[in-house]
């Protein structure tokens, strides 16, 4: 089935990541839900909020990208829904691609730093891009935060346990990331930002569907 249907082909993307991991986080329910129950006025209910869920998390939308989203409610066979979301990726805002030298200069005072392989990045699929330096457990953060983009590093401890992600807010093997500031008063004074997030990277960026933890993360390590 055409994404399209009756609509003006859309050229311009404007859902984020995170924004279509949470259509699909609705469409998954939804798929479930139709399993499950076979009461048309309750499968319309659902649908309904499934929709409202996803139309709330965007601002500024225009006539036909709301169509596009309401599109969601219309499908009745699994497959049908599930080209829809495959679909849906030709409209998702990648993550800004970054070079080497700009990787380089938001991490000036690191040595010796490790690099992600830049081609390997899934740039799509990643709400904040980050990799680890395993000879150091360093990890690295890069989020376009204010019209900027900014680099995070700290410490990363595997945890061994299982637990709810502050970034992406799923169960999953977790690490505890620490990062040292600065703290008020004396430019000697040094205090930490910690949260417990995913080991696995692409888990979580696959999982996220609200940027809110990530932001308040990053705006504390910014002060």
């Amino acid at each position: 089935m055409n994404i399209n249907k009756g609509l003006k082909a859309m050229q311009t993307p404007f859902i984020q990541n995170y924004q279509l991991n949470l259509i699909k986080k609705q469409a998954d329910f939804l798929l479930k839900t139709m399993r499950s129950i076979g009461d048309r006025k309750v499968l319309q209910t659902v649908k309904e909020s499934a929709v409202l869920n996803i139309i709330e998390a965007f601002t500024d939308l225009t006539a036909e990208q709301k169509s596009l989203l309401e599109q969601l409610s219309t499908y009745e066979a699994t497959h049908d829904l599930e080209n829809y979301l495959d679909e849906l990726d030709a409209y998702v805002i990648p993550f800004p691609e970054v070079s080497l030298k700009q990787i380089q200069k938001l991490f000036p005072k690191a040595k010796k730093l490790k690099t992600p392989n830049l081609e390997m990045i899934d740039y799509t699929h990643t709400t904040y891009l980050r990799w680890i330096d395993i000879a150091t457990n360093r990890l690295y953060i890069i989020y376009p935060y204010q019209d900027r983009l900014v680099g995070i590093e700290g410490q990363m401890t595997s945890m061994n346990k299982k637990g709810f992600c502050m970034f992406c807010n799923r169960h999953r093997e977790l690490g505890f990331y620490n990062v040292k500031i600065k703290a008020s008063g004396s430019p000697d004074n040094i205090a930490s930002v910690g949260q417990y997030i995913c080991i696995d990277d692409e888990e979580c960026n696959h999982s996220i569907a609200d940027t809110a933890a990530l932001e308040k993360f990053i705006s504390a390590v910014n002060k």
